[in-house]
């Protein structure tokens, strides 16, 4: 009789991918690893997966809805950055895959469904349109990664993690309270770029203005998304 396919094969590599990733970071990922660590051939692996990239794009990607799917019931934002750092503590190794070189193609140009949700949730409270929000919500963003990050690399657990949880869950709320009552006013540095757009899919753009050290005038740098076939 013919070998039966085995219908769990790519769930085991993309759980492989992220072992590999926790335990040795890029290096340790390879194909030739990853089916070992999964049980399977490396042909197997790469009847399924081009490379190692399509992995790490496809642990990406199922990550995101998993994340989404956690944060996605809450209807406040207070809640919804709680669900966020709950996730993140309890499938450490797929998010700190999920993050790593968020900056780069090809994730800088792939929807950020709990990003833009979580903006969402802000606009909610502030008023406005998401995209204004942008920048705040990457301030909230950025603390609230780094407690996960800080949380999941420190080994932190029982009364230690619930205080960092809700010390970053309070930093939060003081800190759209304070935009609140200042209506917005008070941001350090040039105002957002309306060209500068994060998380949309097809809609993101990047561009980046620089300061030449030798003449001192701008020069600009633009980061041209790829044709997607």
């Amino acid at each position: 009789m013919p070998r039966q396919a085995d219908p769990e094969i790519e769930q085991r590599i993309l759980d492989a991918a992220c072992r590999l990733w926790s335990r040795g970071g890029g290096k340790a990922l390879t194909m030739r690893g990853v089916a070992k660590a999964a049980g399977t051939t490396t042909p197997t692996v790469y009847e399924r997966y081009h490379d190692r990239n399509d992995i790490l794009r496809s642990v990406r990607m199922e990550t995101r809805a998993e994340l989404f799917a956690a944060v996605s019931p809450t209807r406040t934002l207070a809640e919804a950055c709680r669900k966020y750092l709950e996730f993140a503590i309890e499938h450490r190794h797929a998010y700190e895959m999920l993050f790593d070189g968020f900056a780069q193609p090809p994730s800088l140009y792939e929807r950020w469904p709990t990003f833009n949700l979580l903006r969402q949730r802000l606009t909610q409270r502030l008023g406005g349109t998401p995209r204004s929000h942008t920048r705040l919500m990457l301030s909230l963003w950025s603390l609230m990664h780094g407690t996960a990050m800080l949380l999941i690399r420190g080994g932190v657990s029982g009364a230690l993690q619930i205080q960092m949880l809700h010390a970053c869950l309070d930093a939060v709320e003081a800190i759209v309270t304070q935009t609140s009552r200042s209506k917005g006013r008070g941001y350090s540095g040039p105002k957002w770029p309306a060209n500068l757009i994060l998380g949309e899919g097809v809609h993101s753009q990047v561009s980046d203005s620089v300061t030449s050290p030798r003449r001192g005038g701008p020069r600009r740098r633009t980061y041209v998304k790829p044709a997607t076939t």
